[in-house]
């Protein structure tokens, strides 16, 4: 039952990508306005990895654990990055820039890394019995809404069928119910230690999604405005961590 109800939870907080990427869908998100949702949801995440990911890793097991979760979270978004760009110039001929293929499926593979482990964490928290804070479900749907506008413009603006672009989504969000299931039963008794290592992970891939691919579109689509947006996306995730 703890797990079903961690799944039913995981499946609600990585939503949001769906419906983000059903309103880009709708209405091709200008340029500017989609910067600055991109913006925003930097500053999001950038609050998540200092608050809820890192700073929670350390608490738990210290800070080598957290370093080595870090460190291979950075590794495993950067290799599977470069992997799309490799598959991307071989299938779809040189794109770059802004809402590239390329960006769209980076932001993909960032939310999947990010997702994923945040969804086995608030399983292992269901668990322990500490039920989900409704803070850090509405930080999480928030940092996730960007992701699925962002990536599904990128994809959409060089072709890619809007079926495709759902199914895609879709498997994520499926993919954080299962991780959360898995955590809120199989992974309950691995202990703090595994429960630190996941923490970092996701917090090294999303800093290395973030400076490769978040925040330089971000600042392409909007301009120097991006800055403020971060910066109040920062100040929103960290006022709803603090009401955990």
């Amino acid at each position: 039952m703890v797990g079903l109800q961690a799944a039913a939870w995981g499946a609600i907080a990585a939503s949001s990508l769906v419906i983000g990427a059903l309103i880009a869908l709708a209405r091709p998100v200008p340029r500017r306005p989609l910067g600055l949702v991109m913006a925003f949801g930097a500053g999001v995440l950038l609050s998540s990895v200092a608050f809820e990911l890192v700073e929670v890793s350390v608490d738990l097991a210290g800070q080598i654990p957290m370093a080595i979760g870090l460190a291979i979270g950075a590794v495993t978004f950067y290799l599977g990055d470069r992997a799309i760009d490799q598959l991307g110039a071989a299938g779809m001929g040189s794109v770059s820039g802004p809402s590239s293929p390329e960006s769209g499926l980076a932001i993909v593979l960032g939310a999947a890394l990010d997702g994923v482990p945040e969804s086995i964490v608030l399983g292992l928290t269901f668990a322990q019995g500490e039920g989900v804070g409704i803070a850090f479900l509405v930080a999480v749907f928030l940092s996730n809404l960007p992701e699925g506008i962002a990536g599904t413009a990128g994809l959409a603006s060089t072709g890619w069928d809007r079926s495709r672009i759902l199914r895609l989504w879709v498997i994520v969000v499926g993919a954080s119910a299962i991780a959360a299931l898995l955590g809120g039963s199989v992974l309950a008794e691995a202990g703090g230690l595994l429960h630190a290592f996941i923490l970092a992970f996701a917090g090294g891939a999303i800093l290395t999604m973030l400076t490769d691919t978040l925040i330089p579109e971000a600042y392409e689509n909007a301009g120097r405005s991006a800055g403020l947006l971060a910066t109040l996306g920062f100040g929103v995730a960290f006022v709803l961590s603090l009401l955990d």
